[in-house]
């Protein structure tokens, strides 16, 4: 990944900040404060070995020291336009340059004049509109004559920037020193849109991204906002990035790809921060490569500042690289006073830069398929087995089978009980006597098995509905209990739900939510957490008392206690493991794994003597040793993954079949997480392989984030939700379409996973929505509630989705960083 200097020159001296330009294949200098030098960075050639520019075309016509520049947005005619005090003119380039070999004058058209010191300009994406900051005041100007179409007047401070909506003509956003920026309707004339004071420090510049129909404005203080900006004009606000920290974050994480043991201290110098002024702002889109194929990812954000380029992820907020100006000693750049950004041509991006300490002016190129922005941890991850359990593993494990015993007598007779049956018939003296000795069976079907055989044949015939929408309409409301609803789980064919709760019972409710529940009660403290099997012949449930239960049959005494005298601290993230093999469950800083072995037999003589059996295969402690905050793994199918969320903030990725911690994510929240959830699908779901590579993360006050298992990379983030406080949890839908989170507003949100903006926000619950969980046999959302409610909702009838959106997984490249 390298920046290339293609140009340098000398100015005549350092001056205020000043706004040059650039294009795909042009750049504009001012030089003797009233002239300017145009450059043609594409007809180059070599003459022993040293790039040779052609002659640049000399602009005269200002008389005053000329402030900004601009080129327009279309590529032919390719416009110039510049400002001054006096005049601001319009240039055809390739119209001047005819003039200048055929020995006349160069000339441009006058659009404004005398309107004051323009510190920045703008095109339309026509070309037929020019946008002028003069002062506080934003002069509308066509381009083709000398004609004002609009006055823009509303901010109480000089206007810093102006840029033209590129999807609606008639819209444009201009920021300003009073820390706010407007939208404007440029058919009336006035603002439908004007920001709270956003920050401390003066907005600098402002930037449309077209694909997700947002704003994005940034400050000196390296505060950048994005909005998202409706049909009706209004703007809400999506996310907010700083720069420090996000610098901070990237410099943690690259520490511990380099040093997973422990990190590497820091040299004094590298714990200098400066100021991160957000001067320019442009799009580029990424790429990744695998194997020969190079595909193109998310839209990325490039951040001029006064120090390097920082290249952030739209999608997830996160800085993904930095390049800083001292990293590459052959540029003549070491701090910048002014950007000016532009896609240039063969897949790569110009960056026309003046010098903060010295009057010089770089013309930079950044190759966009060098851009590493992706960054692996070493081996890339996958939550398929990608070879065979080692001899070693604890996955190997098994119940060792007892020997049947044999008298130690060489002859003789065995001594016998009484009673040779563990079953003792009834002697039937408490029943009724019959009347009628025999009575022949009447009721004998001729194909037993023919129903059997079709209600089999229809639950594995019905898929889940890929074409419906999210399920937003309230169908049933259910008031079960007082307390919090702490955990929610269906079973694999979606036909009951377990409800956890916070008064220490568990209720087993068909998925209808009609009839009376099954109770379950001996825990002594609220339940944390409820997961059912995949045979669906058991459950288990787990509590803030140290305890977990195992539940068979449907009998209401469990089939396995685990008592709370082996653990010191709560049970978490209990689940069954490796196609239902294992329990796999975290107390504290241990990740524990247990054989089991669930006998549901009663021996009427021994009543005393339990027949289910546990046995514990591996106790692990976590690489950095804090407490595990939440646990996912998948039962679904085969995998040697488990993720882990820390105390420490940290997500660690831990290989089963080796014992081992594969890889771990140091900072991925700005607090612990208390909710971890995999993308598994189900029985009825059909998702792309790399799709179960997925996984989420929420924490307090950070919202969710999704990751990529094999880059350990955040590939998008959601914070509309409100989650300040409380636990709620989030979870994926079966069909991998859609994300569900509980929030503090009594409402439950739904979001699109290729988009950080909700879908729907689904209102009127009594409390804070805690408990999440799609259905997932049944496009069917089902949410509990702090106060012991329950909701259920599905998709209206015959709403099915407009377009694909199905989860967009981009294959990651195995490459060092």
């Amino acid at each position: 990944m390298m920046l290339v200097e293609k140009l340098s020159l000398t100015c005549d001296g350092l001056r205020t900040h000043r706004q040059l330009a650039c294009c795909h294949c042009y750049c504009g200098i001012p030089v003797h404060n009233k002239d300017m030098l145009v450059y043609s960075h594409t007809d180059t050639e070599m003459k022993w070995s040293l790039v040779v520019y052609p002659q640049p075309l000399l602009l005269t016509g200002h008389h005053g020291e000329i402030g900004a520049m601009a080129f327009g947005k279309g590529s032919r005619p390719v416009l110039l336009c510049s400002a001054s005090a006096d005049y601001i003119i319009v240039w055809d380039v390739e119209l001047c340059q005819k003039r200048v070999k055929e020995g006349k004058l160069a000339a441009g058209v006058v659009i404004g004049t005398l309107l004051g010191e323009v510190v920045h300009l703008s095109f339309c994406f026509s070309d037929e509109r020019v946008a002028a900051c003069s002062g506080a005041i934003v002069y509308i100007l066509n381009s083709k004559r000398n004609e004002v179409i609009s006055t823009l007047t509303g901010h109480l401070g000089p206007a810093t920037s102006a840029e033209f909506c590129p999807w609606n003509k008639d819209i444009l956003i201009t920021t300003s020193e009073d820390r706010t920026f407007n939208v404007w309707d440029l058919r009336t004339g006035t603002v439908c849109y004007q920001s709270f004071v956003l920050s401390a420090s003066p907005l600098l510049s402002a930037f449309f991204l077209e694909e997700t129909r947002q704003i994005i404005t940034g400050s000196t203080d390296g505060q950048v906002w994005s909005f998202s900006l409706k049909d009706d004009h209004k703007c809400h606000l999506v996310t907010k990035m700083d720069l420090q920290k996000m610098e901070k974050r990237h410099h943690t994480h690259q520490e511990t790809v380099r040093h997973p043991a422990g990190g590497a201290e820091q040299s004094a110098g590298d714990n200098v921060e400066t100021a991160k002024p957000v001067l320019k702002m442009a799009s580029c889109n990424s790429f990744t490569v695998t194997g020969n194929e190079q595909k193109k990812d998310n839209s990325c954000l490039c951040i001029g500042s006064s120090d390097g380029l920082f290249v952030v992820d739209l999608a997830t907020s996160e800085l993904l690289t930095v390049l800083y100006f001292k990293d590459y000693p052959n540029l003549s750049i070491t701090m910048a006073r002014s950007w000016s950004i532009s896609p240039g041509r063969n897949n790569s991006m110009v960056f026309l830069v003046t010098s903060l300490f010295t009057p010089s002016v770089a013309l930079l190129e950044l190759n966009l398929c060098d851009l590493e922005m992706i960054w692996t941890h070493g081996e890339v991850l996958s939550v398929f087995p990608s070879s065979p359990s080692l001899p070693e593993s604890p996955l190997n494990a098994q119940f060792k089978k007892k020997e049947p015993s044999h008298p130690k007598k060489k002859g003789g007779t065995k001594e016998q009980p009484l009673v040779f049956h563990t079953k003792v018939k009834s002697s039937g003296y408490t029943t009724a006597p019959r009347n009628h000795m025999f009575s022949p069976k009447t009721n004998i079907q001729k194909n037993p098995s023919s129903k059997t055989a079709k209600k089999n044949t229809g639950l594995l015939l019905r898929d889940y509905p890929a074409d419906k929408a999210a399920p937003t309409i309230p169908h049933s409301h259910l008031t079960i209990t007082d307390k919090p609803v702490n955990c929610l789980h269906y079973s694999g064919d979606g036909k009951h739900i377990l409800c956890g709760l916070g008064d220490s019972s568990v209720l087993l409710y068909k998925s209808s939510l009609t009839g009376n529940p099954a109770v379950f009660t001996g825990h002594d403290k609220p339940v944390s957490s409820v997961s059912w099997s995949l045979s669906r012949q058991c459950w288990l449930s787990a509590s803030e008392d140290r305890s977990l239960r195992i539940w068979a049959d449907g009998s209401t005494e469990p089939a396995i206690i685990m008592g709370s005298s082996s653990f010191s601290k709560p049970i978490r993230g209990a689940r069954f493991y490796y196609l239902d093999k294992f329990l796999l469950f975290a107390s504290g800083p241990s990740l524990y794994l247990y054989l089991y072995d669930v006998d549901t037999t009663h021996d009427d003589i021994k009543r005393y003597q339990q027949r289910s059996a546990v046995k514990l295969v591996k106790r692990f402690t976590t690489a950095s040793s804090t407490d595990i905050t939440a646990l996912s793994a998948v039962n679904d199918f085969l995998s040697y993954i488990v993720l882990l969320c820390g105390s420490d903030r940290s997500i660690q990725v831990f290989d089963m079949n080796r014992s081992t911690v594969a890889s771990q994510l140091l900072d991925a929240h700005s607090r612990s997480a208390h909710c971890i959830s995999q993308n598994k699908g189900s029985m009825f779901s059909t998702q792309a392989p790399d799709s179960c590579n997925l996984f989420l993360t929420s924490a307090v006050t950070d919202g969710v984030k999704i990751w990529d298992l094999r880059t350990l990379r955040c590939v998008r983030r959601y914070e509309n939700h409100v989650n300040r406080c409380h636990p709620c949890s989030s979870t994926i839908s079966p069909c991998g379409r859609f994300i569900a989170t509980g929030s503090e507003d009594k409402s439950a949100y739904v979001y699109d996973v290729r988009s950080s903006s909700f879908l729907h926000k689904l209102q009127k619950h009594s409390d804070t929505v805690l408990s999440v969980t799609f259905n997932p046999a049944t496009p069917e959302l089902l949410t509990g509630t702090l106060d012991g409610k329950l909701r259920l909702f599905q998709p209206s009838s015959g709403a099915l989705l407009s377009h694909d959106t199905s989860a967009a997984v981009h294959s990651i490249p195995n490459m060092t960083g």
